[in-house]
């Protein structure tokens, strides 16, 4: 008797007498079948599953095939907007034509990302630079065209740019059923395909902006989600702990102070003190910020503070303060006038906040070259997102290529607040003795060596000349990744891409369709890079990445460590620097027909005795301290390729 595919299992679906055998390129494994059956079960049994998927077990397929063959109401949510975007659709089309379903879908982004009709017909007040009004003017010719008002459309226009803020809302300032468009909003709009769908695809972001009730218009939707499938999970930590602490910007306050001018102007046009005092309470804000020097630097708060930066706030605070009693005074006149006195409470609150000691917090500071943001992080936020998780009656699967330290899951799962859950690897496929080399180089200096820069110079040139190009450097840091292409501009011949010098997406097309560049990356170049076939061929880590030691936020958590009578490093810096490390060493193989050199720079790797915790950690590569041999390995991948 034939199965139909609602009777089949999903691994028996993602087999080779499943329908995913009429997708080109798709090839049967037995690890993503075992990952989507520990997905079923858990959805089945509401239960928590924490899976780490190594390279090449196709994880995406794994938890959508169980998610849309169970009924369920199911919020997917992975860690950035360009992932979502990926997931909602070419990803979860894809598995829903092979299934043959038609499960509602919708998609869900802050509302940071669709333009707001009502902000767009604001008043500029005569601030806009030539760029912004010429962004403007592409802006409206483009609206006509969108059905939703994602400003993703509109990719001739950066991501970073600062026309984004003038025509998007906020929590604080929109307006919501008291807007004159509420019924043309895209976020209204996206909301409502969000409350009638079975599977939303979000992002980390929203989730917890949501669950720490900065809401995003997506409240309504999570208590009647029956699952979470949280993908790029080794994210969270962080991405909670910024949503479930606080922070104040002068770009808030700056942003803010315009709305209420242009609302003075348009609904108190008498009330001139108020545009008055808003100038004056930014005045005193570009004084702080002035207190903390030119440098772009971070550092502790201390409550109670002193000194000339305590000084500047509290005028900063009374400032803040006589506009708050003039909004008062005028915050009848419109309702927009009325969100702008609501958001003067908060900001005096934060502002206050920073006079008094915090609790299970660090208090800190950034600041930019014109800017300056003030936060508050929590210490943890397990017991956070444990408290949060419990009120969803529903299943929860967290996945990610980079969970655990060598198959050890404990340091994830104690960030996360997760008590015993089901924890399984899904290792990859991939044959990695077979299809990589891990060089570490002799006779390198330690990364604190002022010699080691130029050492790293001497110790790569040879091996890119020997790959040919095609190779992807990773650094730790932005100063070394500009000294290294400053240098290597003049050291070699191949083409060469810089992060920074045009939008992320095109610098790795660009990469792509040289077939022999060198891209150097940091940041957030260590994960999400997928380089398929022979355009990359090596890559090239510079140092181990620890974390860096000035960061308050970490000091304040080993710290806290310290205090509890724990060990700092093994309980914390090393796991997360074997986590990161593992999320650069994944930019290699990505295919099963992908070969090519890991070159880890640190000579720590073989000198401490950490070193061996670190590799561990790392896809099973042969490994080398012989520039001979990965000259041969080379040699012998040139030959095969010219064979084929």
């Amino acid at each position: 008797m034939l199965k139909t595919s609602a009777s089949l299992l999903p691994s028996e679906l993602l087999g080779a007498a499943g329908p995913f055998q009429r997708l080109p390129h798709f090839a049967p494994r037995a690890v993503q079948q075992a990952l989507a059956d520990a997905v079923a079960e858990t959805l089945d049994n509401n239960n928590v599953l924490v899976a780490e998927a190594g390279t090449g077990v196709g994880k995406t397929f794994a938890y959508l095939v169980p998610a849309l063959s169970s009924g369920l109401r199911i919020i997917i949510s992975t860690a950035t907007r360009h992932l979502q975007d990926q997931l909602f659709h070419r990803d979860l089309p894809n598995v829903k034509r092979m299934l043959g379903v038609s499960v509602d879908a919708a998609q869900l982004k802050g509302r940071a990302n669709y333009i707001c009709l009502q902000r767009l017909e604001m008043p500029t007040l005569g601030r806009d630079t030539a760029e912004e009004t010429a962004q403007l003017s592409t802006i409206r010719k483009w609206l006509p065209l969108t059905q939703q008002g994602d400003i993703a459309e509109l990719e001739s226009i950066p991501e970073a740019a600062s026309i984004w803020p003038r025509v998007t809302s906020t929590a604080e300032n929109c307006l919501g059923s008291e807007c004159p468009r509420f019924n043309d909003c895209f976020v209204v709009k996206a909301r409502r395909r969000a409350q009638e769908a079975n599977i939303v695809v979000i992002n980390h972001h929203l989730l917890f902006a949501d669950m720490a009730l900065k809401e995003e218009g997506f409240g309504e939707v999570l208590p009647s989600a029956q699952a979470f499938i949280l993908d790029e999970a080794h994210r969270l930590p962080e991405i909670a702990s910024h949503f479930f602490g606080s922070s104040l910007s002068t770009r808030q306050f700056s942003e803010w102070t315009n709305d209420i001018v242009a609302a003075q102007l348009k609904d108190a046009p008498d009330a001139g003190e108020l545009r008055d005092h808003a100038q004056q309470a930014m005045t005193a804000m570009r004084d702080f910020r002035l207190s903390f020097g030119a440098e772009e630097q971070r550092g502790y708060w201390q409550s109670p503070a002193k000194g000339a930066q305590a000084d500047a706030l509290l005028r900063w605070q009374n400032a803040l303060q006589t506009l708050d009693d003039s909004l008062q005074a005028f915050s009848e006149r419109s309702e927009a006038l009325q969100k702008c006195a609501s958001r003067s409470d908060a900001y005096l609150q934060s502002l206050a906040a920073f006079n008094a000691p915090a609790i299970d917090a660090v208090q800190w500071w950034e600041t930019t070259r014109q800017g300056i943001t003030l936060h508050q992080t929590p210490l943890e936020i397990g017991e956070i997102f444990k408290n949060h998780r419990e009120r969803y009656q529903a299943a929860w699967i967290l996945t990610s290529a980079t969970l655990s330290v060598a198959g050890d899951f404990r340091h994830f799962n104690a960030r996360m607040g997760l008590q015993e859950p089901r924890c399984e690897s899904f290792d990859s496929p991939f044959d990695y003795p077979q299809q990589g080399l891990l060089y570490v180089p002799e006779a390198l200096p330690e990364p604190n060596d002022p010699t080691f820069s130029d050492a790293f110079i001497e110790a790569i040139v040879p091996v890119i000349e020997a790959s040919q190009g095609r190779a992807f450097v990773l650094f730790t840091s932005h100063r070394a990744l500009n000294y290294a292409a400053r240098v290597l501009a003049k050291r070699i011949d191949f083409p060469l891409f810089v992060q920074g010098e045009m939008p992320r997406g095109q610098l790795l097309d660009a990469f792509r369709d040289a077939g022999n560049g060198v891209l150097l990356g940091t940041a957030s170049f260590w994960e999400g890079v997928d380089i398929r076939g022979e355009a990359l061929s090596l890559v090239i880590i510079d140092k181990l990445p620890f974390a860096a030691p000035g960061d308050p936020v970490l000091q304040a958590r080993l710290e806290a460590i310290r205090r509890k009578g724990g060990d700092p490093f093994n309980q914390y810096q090393l796991p997360q620097t074997a986590i990161t490390l593992k999320q650069g060493a994944g930019r290699l193989i990505r295919d099963v027909h992908d070969s090519g050199v890991l070159m880890l720079c640190d000579v720590r790797l073989v000198q401490k005795g950490y070193g061996k915790r670190l590799l561990a950690a790392l896809p099973p590569f042969r490994r080398t301290r012989s520039l001979t041999q990965v000259t041969q390995f080379f040699a012998k991948l040139s030959n095969e390729t010219v064979s084929v």
